[in-house]
């Protein structure tokens, strides 16, 4: 994937695009803070702020037109037009830097944001419509690597570069060298045209804005994801802003230390980005997201017990020589790796879910509001840090503890808020801790509209072991006793489980899970039926008790037949009737799910079905 015409450039693009904006942004603000700027009409302190403010202003003022424009025509003509916008700025800037014209560099620090804000959008919508669903995880881990690397190296060679001779040349040379390496390589991006109905498109910044947040609000899943990967945010705004003066008065140790640990950490979410790729196994893995999450809290806390004591000679400044030597050290750096670790692990997941479950032609307007609330987030933790340092007289340490009990409440809230993602990581602990899960065939599932899925029913969590097999949530029809069996009940709640019995049992139970099923088909869900009507106790293969050709004359729609093995025995099935009444035993067994290809709903039936079934497991 990573050599494909249809990834590479788009890469090289916007890695090329994340190290100039970063590099000029740390240019500038090394010049006036360094240079002893005499002839400035503001203070440096103020003129600091001013930049930092004035490059996240254009994520509140455009990308909610920047998400309408990218959903809205050829995604590889707007990312040429944009870095063709960038050329332009960055050759200013050049010239800007030459002749120390610092306020007109602050303006296209403006620019340059703005630049960033209609970049946004269309970096991460184009990801879904270039790449196969298999790739995505991947492409967003190859996206996030570079994305933080990009940032690591831009603002290192900035502090590297602007202290040699000749630096502020070179610095000029450099952001125009950038910019004009990122339009050739953009020209290589593939025609990537709009997907959805063409909307006319309107310039209103403040009311987009709102407009834009109440879209995805609609959503409950994509906005709680929003809000997960704008905590991120927030936690990773709060941690870089504070790494020199931890690192000066807690670590003592000097800029080449901060430069250290902006390393660790930036090449830690890189690795937690692969390692999310890695045990993804090719489509979108909300179970993974809990590990990540748990690692921001737990090495977030840790943190606060590894800062070494204070040295005898309390004037010493440790070098990065001297610092990687010393054991005491050790900790602190593992920390900080890992705390970039658990990001990656963290972000990457939820960037795929958005961009699969957003709606085709509207990714873009999504990823806009994703952007805004980074920024307000940001801004958020800004203000957060100002008050507790400056004001309450907080330490950094103590912030930091704060940061990991806030980042484990907020993770309990957005679970809460969307059952989906608990039911996703108790998938996922089933599919890839208790059991070994082989899927066969998952590209079977529509990816759109209406469809039935059928399978032979073998255990109690036959349902979340087949969630584990789509990113597409699935409403499961159950029998009733099973849905309510205890510690399972609240789950298949959540899940949006669909009970039913035999009409002699309750034809009001019976008749409700037919319209439910009817009404959950005319929404364009997809429908999961265990037809057996009931767990099996030998692994036979049982009669379909449930009227599928009823269900196919009402809403003839595609059917998916799939067939589970290899539960049969395990602590949750029902062999010799003692399903959940057992010491578990049997861990990790081999269980495979395997689908069929769809069968047209007008000429599905129940015997041709069971037969299919029955072919899948090999009887």
């Amino acid at each position: 994937m990573l050599l494909t015409k249809r990834f590479l450039p788009y890469f090289v693009t916007q890695c090329l695009g994340a190290l100039n904006d970063n590099f000029y942004k740390n240019i500038l603000l090394l010049l006036v803070t360094f240079s002893q700027v005499q002839d400035l009409p503001i203070s440096v302190d103020l003129f600091v702020n001013l930049a930092a403010g004035l490059f996240i202003l254009p994520f509140f003022l455009f990308s909610a037109h920047a998400g309408v424009v990218a959903d809205n025509m050829d995604k590889a003509k707007l990312i040429r037009q944009l870095k063709l916008l960038e050329v332009i700025i960055m050759f200013s800037a050049a010239i800007a830097i030459l002749n120390g014209n610092y306020m007109m560099m602050l303006l296209l620090l403006f620019l340059t944001g703005s630049q960033s804000a209609y970049f946004g959008p269309v970096k991460y919508s184009l990801l879904p419509q270039a790449l196969q669903e298999d790739e995505l995880v991947s492409g967003n881990a190859w996206v996030e690597m570079g994305t933080f690397l990009s940032i690591l190296i831009g603002t290192l060679s900035a502090g590297i570069l602007i202290f040699e001779d000749n630096g502020t040349q070179w610095s000029a040379i450099i952001v125009a060298l950038l910019a004009l390496l990122g339009y050739l390589a953009s020209r290589a991006i593939p025609a990537l045209p709009p997907q959805g109905t063409i909307e006319k498109i309107r310039f209103r910044p403040l009311s987009g804005t709102w407009r834009s947040i109440q879209k995805v609000r609609q959503t409950p899943s994509i906005w709680m994801a929003i809000i997960a990967i704008s905590w991120f945010w927030f936690l990773g705004a709060t941690y870089l802003t504070q790494f020199p003066n931890f690192t000066k008065l807690h670590l003592h140790s000097g800029a080449a230390v901060v430069s250290l640990l902006l390393g660790l950490f930036s090449i830690g979410i890189a690795v937690g980005s692969f390692v999310c790729e890695r045990f993804s196994n090719g489509h979108v893995e909300l179970g993974l997201l809990p590990f990540g999450a748990l690692g921001l809290t737990l090495f977030g806390i840790d943190l606060l017990w590894a800062i070494p004591p204070v040295p005898v000679d309390a004037s010493v400044v440790y070098g990065v020589n001297v610092f990687i030597t010393q054991s005491q050290h050790f900790r602190v750096m593992l920390d900080f790796f890992m705390i970039g670790v658990s990001g990656g692990l963290f972000i990457v997941p939820l960037y795929a879910f958005i961009q699969s479950r957003s709606a085709k032609g509207e990714c873009a307007q999504a990823i806009a509001a994703n952007n805004i609330m980074n920024a307000l987030f940001m801004v958020i933790s800004a203000l957060l840090s100002m008050l507790l340092l400056g004001i309450a007289g907080w330490s950094i340490p103590q912030l930091f503890l704060l940061l990991a009990v806030m980042n484990f409440g907020m993770i309990l809230y957005v679970y809460s808020q969307v059952p989906e993602f608990t039911l996703r990581f108790i998938s996922y602990l089933l599919s890839h801790v208790i059991y070994r899960v082989t899927v066969t065939g998952r590209e079977k599932i529509p990816k759109l509209g209406a469809g039935i899925i059928v399978c032979n029913h073998v255990s109690d969590v036959d349902a979340l072991i087949i969630m584990g097999t789509s990113i597409r949530p699935i409403r499961f029809v159950m029998e009733q006793s099973v849905s309510e069996r205890p510690l399972l009940k609240s789950v298949f709640c959540h899940a949006g489980v669909i009970p039913i019995c035999s009409p002699k049992q309750s034809e009001t139970t019976y008749n409700h899970a037919f319209e439910a099923i009817h009404e959950a088909l005319s929404n364009n869900e997809l429908v999961c039926i265990f037809p057996e009507g009931r767990v099996t106790s030998d692994g036979t293969l049982g009669e379909f008790y449930v009227d599928i050709d009823k269900i196919l004359a009402r809403d003839p729609v595609p059917v998916i037949p799939m067939a589970l093995k290899g539960l049969l025995g395990t602590y949750f099935s029902h062999k010799d009737e003692q399903a959940l009444t057992t010491i578990p035993i049997r861990f990790r067994s081999r269980v495979s799910v395997t689908l069929a290809e769809a069968i047209d709903g007008h000429v599905a039936n129940k015997d041709s079905l069971r037969v299919k079934i029955a072919s899948l497991l090999g009887k």
